[in-house]
C-alpha cells in the first residue's frame, strides 16, 4: 500500500510545501495528493515539482481538482490544459474530478448525456498525456450511488476514466464498500480514506460547510475510530489489489491525527500479513 497525505487538509493552516512534504516523509508516508489550488498558486516557482519532491523520497499520487463540466468548453478545455500541465511537472497521471453540481436521481437525462459527453472530451485529451481522469465518488454529483457510478463508465466507455474511491461516501451510499469495491475494482486508480462518528453525523462532510474555516468539525474522528470498520475493509482491500490511498481529514489537530492514523494503518496491514 501507498499512502499520501492530502494538501488540502492543510487548507486552514500556515504550513508551507516545504513543512507539509517534510511532516509527510517524517511519518512515513509515500506521497502526497496536491489540491490543485495549491498546485496552481505554486506555479510560478519553478524549483517545485516532481523532481523536488524525489529529493524527500515522495511523490505526488495525485492532482486533485474541480474540472468546470458545466462551463463553456473553451473554458472547461482551458482548466483541463491547465491541470494537465501542472500534473506532469508534479509527476503524476492522475486527475481527480467531480462529475455534475447535483445527485443522478435529480440529473435529467439530457443533462446526465451533456455530462457524458463533456467526459470524454476530457478523456480523450488526457489520453493524448498520457494521463488519466478519476471520478470520485461523492454526494450529490452523478457517482453519488454504485449503479449511476457503473452506468457511467459504461456510458463513457473510455480506458482513460478511471474512479477515486472514497470508502465513507460509498458507504452513505447505504451499501457496504467491499461489495462496492469489487464491482469497481477494474476502475480504481485511488482510495481516500476518511471516517465519521455515526451516520447522523455525515452533514459535516457537506462542502459548504467543511470547507469553512468556520464549519462544524462534529463527528470527524481517526480512522479506526468510526462507524467504518476499516480493518475489515484494508484486510480485503490489501488481499486482492494493490492500493494507493490518501488519509483525507478534514478536522483539526491534523498533523497528529495524521501521525495516529498512518501508524495504525500500517499496524492493520501487519496483521494482514501474518
Amino acid at each position: 500500500m501507498k499512502l499520501s497525505i492530502c494538501t488540502i487538509s492543510f487548507r486552514h493552516h500556515l504550513h508551507s510545501i516545504d513543512q507539509l512534504v517534510h511532516f509527510a516523509k517524517t511519518q512515513g508516508f509515500q506521497g502526497i495528493e496536491l489540491w490543485g489550488v495549491h498546485a496552481k498558486n505554486l506555479a510560478g516557482d519553478l524549483h517545485y515539482g516532481a523532481d523536488w519532491l524525489s529529493t524527500y523520497g515522495l511523490e505526488t499520487s495525485m492532482l486533485s481538482d474541480y474540472l468546470p463540466l458545466e462551463a463553456p468548453i473553451s473554458e472547461m478545455m482551458a482548466e483541463t490544459e491547465q491541470l494537465s500541465s501542472l500534473a506532469k511537472r508534479w509527476g503524476t497521471n492522475k486527475i481527480r474530478t467531480f462529475v455534475g453540481k447535483q445527485g443522478s436521481a435529480d440529473t435529467s437525462k439530457k443533462e446526465r448525456e451533456e455530462l457524458i459527453s463533456r467526459l470524454r472530451m476530457l478523456c480523450d485529451y488526457l489520453a493524448s498525456k498520457g494521463q488519466y481522469l478519476l471520478v470520485e465518488t461523492h454526494p450529490n454529483t452523478l457517482t453519488d450511488n454504485l449503479p449511476s457510478t457503473m452506468q457511467l463508465l459504461e456510458e463513457t466507455n473510455h480506458a482513460s476514466l478511471r474512479v477515486n474511491f472514497d470508502v465513507l461516501h460509498i458507504w452513505e451510499s447505504g451499501i457496504n464498500p467491499l461489495v462496492a469495491m469489487k464491482q469497481l475494482r477494474p476502475y480504481i486508480s485511488h482510495f481516500h480514506f476518511k471516517n465519521i462518528a455515526s451516520r447522523a453525523q455525515l452533514g459535516v462532510f457537506s462542502p459548504n460547510n467543511v470547507y469553512a474555516a468556520s464549519g462544524s468539525r462534529e463527528g470527524m474522528v481517526p480512522l479506526f475510530e468510526g462507524a467504518i470498520d476499516y480493518n475489515e475493509f484494508l484486510a480485503e482491500v490489501c488481499s486482492i489489489m494493490e492500493v494507493d490511498a490518501s488519509l483525507e481529514w478534514f478536522g483539526s489537530n491534523v498533523k497528529s491525527v495524521l501521525t495516529k492514523d498512518v501508524q495504525d494503518v500500517k499496524q492493520a496491514l501487519q496483521w494482514v500479513q501474518i
